[in-house]
């Protein structure tokens, strides 16, 4: 068996997984999901790998290949660094092999990543540099409510009139949020009006991103939201877009995974070029 690892360091969190490679199969081994919550990324990325590794009775000479993407390439231990776009559009894929765009929703930004039936990234779209369709800019709004994260999904599917907030700017959103309170209006349509123009907002970029064929897989941190999930399915109706909106219970981990598949690929890769050379 190859073992190799994906360790992904994102804005909001640090997701680290490993699996057992044998030629197109794949088996995970571990995995594990860390909020950086203002602590230092780096130093728990590297913490988290070795406690997984631990936990399965590893040490990080028994991994092949370990592969970094989004903000790792910095962790010293890394042998290889992938961008985050082709290891997301691979952790898609092995997840959902009938994907083709792969829309990653994270802590800061919304992405909209259109690959062929290989993984490989064709065209890709993302949001603009403002939050408000971020996961961060959710979970400001969630805590200026006092509502925990977990709650929000089943929250928003209560609403019975959801408000929409302004999909421009986060400033303006919030003070939407602020002048909804005052008035009265319930959480659970405040947050229903949230996840409909977060939806709108990447309905409209997997269009610009083009997609004929496939499934639109969610990856990233709110990818298990499943009020985000519901608007982006009327979302997706609203711009007549054939695809299916798919999830798993995985979707957090679609970098991580990606990562350690192209690990896998480049270290096999590398091992018949020495074969080659040596014979």
């Amino acid at each position: 068996m190859t073992v190799t690892a994906g360790i992904d360091v994102g804005t909001g969190a640090i997701k680290v997984a490993v699996l057992d490679v044998a030629g197109e199969q794949a088996k995970v081994l571990a995995k594990r999901v860390e909020r950086v919550r203002q602590r230092d990324p780096l130093k728990l990325a590297a913490d988290t790998y070795d406690q997984v590794l631990a936990e399965i009775g590893l040490k990080r000479g028994d991994v092949a290949y370990a592969a970094t993407t989004g903000e790792g390439e910095a962790l010293a231990f890394h042998t290889g660094h992938f961008y985050s776009m082709t290891t997301h559009a691979r952790g898609a894929m092995w997840l959902c092999p009938e994907a083709r765009i792969a829309l990653d929703v994270g802590a800061l930004h919304g992405r909209a990543i259109r690959m062929d039936g290989r993984g490989k990234v064709l065209a890709y779209k993302m949001t603009s540099q403002c939050a408000s369709g971020s996961g961060q800019f959710l979970e400001n709004i969630a805590r200026y409510l006092g509502i925990a994260q977990d709650e929000i999904g089943a929250l928003s599917r209560q609403a019975d009139n959801p408000e929409r907030v302004s999909g421009i700017c986060a400033v303006l959103a919030e003070t939407d949020v602020i002048n909804m309170v005052s008035r009265g209006i319930s959480a659970a349509n405040i947050l229903k009006g949230i996840h409909l123009s977060m939806a709108d907002r990447l309905a409209k970029l997997v269009k610009t991103a083009g997609v004929a064929e496939g499934d639109i897989f969610m990856s990233g941190g709110l990818a298990l939201d499943s009020g985000l999930v519901a608007a982006m399915e009327e979302a997706a109706a609203k711009e007549k877009l054939k695809a299916r909106i798919r999830c798993n219970p995985d979707s957090i981990f679609a970098g991580a995974f990606g990562a350690a598949l192209w690990g896998a690929y480049r270290h096999d890769k590398l091992a018949r070029l020495a074969e080659r050379q040596a014979a």
